[in-house]
C-alpha cells in the first residue's frame, strides 16, 4: 500500500504535460478535533492519490489546512469523497483566482503539531469564540468606516506585493509574530476602534479573532475566505476592489494578480515589479522580487556569488552542497543583505 509520493517534481510535470488536462488550484481549512491523525492522515492519502490529487495538507488534533491541485474533471469525486467526511462536509472551498496546472507537483499529505503555526496555548482561552466572519461588501464598508483599523495578519513579504488600502501591515516574518505586536500597538483601540483582520484564505484569522477577543477587544471582525474569496465575490458582484496589487499565494505560482498596480520594487534594480521568485543556486533559494531584466543579468541569482555556483555544472554544484546545512537565507524571504535595492 503506497502512502507516500513516489514521483519527483519533473516527473510529475512531463505527465501533467502529457495528460493535457486543466487542473484546479484549491485550498480549504477546517478546525475540528482529529483523535488519530495518522489514520486521518492515510486515508485522506489513499483517497487523494487515487484521483491523482496534488498539494501540500497539513493535518493535527485541531483539524486540516490543504491546498491542492485537483484534475477538474475529478473534482466532483473529490467533492464528494470531502462531503463524505462529517466535519468536511460542505467546507467552504478557495479557489484559485489564476489557474496553473503546474501549481504543486506532488502530493505531500502531513501530521504536525498544529495547522498553523501561531505559537498560541489554545488551552488559555475559547478558540470557538471568534470574530464575526463579514463578505466583500459588508468588508468594504468596514475599511471605509474611520472607526475601524484594517490589520494584515500576514508576513512582510506576503504584503509587500499586495494589501487592502490604508491596511496596517507589520513588519513581520512569521504569523506568531504579529499576534502580540498588533495587540501592543492596537492596545489603546480594544474598546473604540472595530478590529478588522483578514489573510490569504482566512486561516489566520480564524484563531487570530478568537485570541484578540480574548484579549479584551469588542468589535472584532474578520473578512470570511479571506483575499481570494473577496476577489470572487467582487468579480460576481460588481464591487468596487479595494485591494491593490497581487496576492501572494504558497505554491508555484507566488502570487495571483487582483489589480493592475504594481506596489513593490524589484530587490536588485529598484524597478517597479512584484514577481518573487527563487534564487537559482539550490544552496541558497532565497525568495526575492526580481525584474525581467535582473533575472537576465543575475541569470535568475540573488548575488554574483550565487550566480558564480549556478554557473558551474550540476555536480559540482553537489560537492559543494555536500555535508552542508540549507542556507539560512532561505527563510530571510527578502531581507538578505547580498539584495542591493533592499539594503
Amino acid at each position: 500500500m503506497q502512502l507516500y509520493n513516489t514521483l519527483s517534481a519533473k516527473e510529475r510535470e512531463k505527465l501533467i504535460e502529457e495528460a493535457g488536462e486543466d487542473r484546479l488550484t484549491i485550498s480549504f481549512y477546517k478546525y475540528a478535533h482529529i483523535r488519530n491523525t495518522t489514520i486521518f492522515r492515510n486515508h485522506m492519502f489513499l483517497a487523494w492519490d487515487a484521483l491523482d490529487v496534488l498539494g501540500r495538507i497539513y493535518i493535527a488534533n485541531e483539524g486540516i489546512n490543504a491546498q491542492l491541485s485537483v484534475p477538474a474533471k475529478k473534482f466532483d469525486a473529490f467533492k464528494l469523497h470531502l462531503d463524505s467526511i462529517s466535519f468536511l462536509e460542505n467546507v467552504r472551498l478557495n479557489i484559485a483566482i489564476e489557474q496553473d496546472n503546474k501549481s504543486f507537483l506532488k502530493l505531500k499529505v502531513k501530521v504536525r503539531h498544529k495547522i498553523v503555526a501561531d505559537g498560541l496555548n489554545d488551552d488559555s482561552f475559547d478558540v470557538t469564540n471568534k470574530g464575526i466572519h463579514v463578505g466583500a461588501q459588508e468588508f468594504n464598508k468596514l475599511i471605509a468606516d474611520p472607526n475601524s483599523v484594517v490589520v494584515d495578519m500576514r508576513n512582510h513579504y506576503e504584503s509587500e506585493i499586495g494589501h487592502f488600502e490604508n491596511a496596517v501591515t507589520p513588519d513581520v516574518d512569521t504569523f506568531r509574530d504579529s499576534l502580540d505586536l498588533i495587540e501592543q500597538n492596537l492596545a489603546e483601540h480594544k474598546e473604540d476602534k472595530n478590529l478588522v483582520m483578514y489573510c490569504t484564505g482566512g486561516i489566520r484569522c480564524e484563531k487570530a479573532s478568537a485570541y484578540y477577543k480574548h484579549k479584551g477587544f469588542k468589535n472584532v471582525y474578520q473578512l470570511e475566505g479571506g483575499i481570494i474569496e473577496y476577489t470572487r465575490q467582487v468579480r460576481d458582484k460588481g464591487l468596487e476592489n479595494k485591494f491593490k496589487g497581487k496576492n501572494f499565494v504558497f505554491d508555484h505560482r507566488r502570487g495571483e494578480r487582483i489589480s493592475d498596480e504594481v506596489i513593490a520594487n524589484c530587490h536588485q534594480c529598484g524597478k517597479p515589479c512584484d514577481t518573487h521568485v527563487n534564487c537559482a543556486n539550490e544552496a541558497c533559494h532565497l525568495l526575492f522580487i526580481q525584474c525581467e531584466d535582473c533575472a537576465k543579468s543575475m541569470n535568475n541569482c540573488c548575488s554574483d556569488k550565487c550566480k558564480e555556483v549556478a554557473a558551474l555544472p550540476y555536480k559540482e554544484q553537489k560537492k559543494l552542497r555536500k555535508g552542508k546545512h540549507a542556507s539560512n537565507k532561505i527563510f530571510k524571504k527578502g531581507r538578505s543583505e547580498v539584495l542591493k535595492f533592499k539594503n
